[in-house]
């Protein structure tokens, strides 16, 4: 199985910011996730994600529950 088949993009909306570089993520479904940043976006200071910016989000297949941040798109 590849590592893509492993998650499903979706779009949404970061509603809180939590510790440990964790946000809260309502999707278009209204589903909500807990997520981190993923690749770059950890690594540098450059890229912040706020309450109210819009991302995309990579879920889990095996834990519907949980994604990573791999896209922040500009307000």
């Amino acid at each position: 199985m590849a590592e893509s088949d492993q998650y499903v993009r979706m779009s949404g909306t970061v509603k809180e910011v939590l510790r440990n570089a964790t946000f809260r993520v309502e999707l278009e479904g209204g589903l909500e996730v807990t997520a981190r940043a993923a690749g770059r976006m950890r690594r540098g200071r450059k890229i912040r994600i706020l309450p109210g910016d819009r991302v995309d989000v990579e879920v889990s297949t095996y834990d519907p529950t949980k994604g990573r941040i791999v896209w922040r798109y500009r307000n």
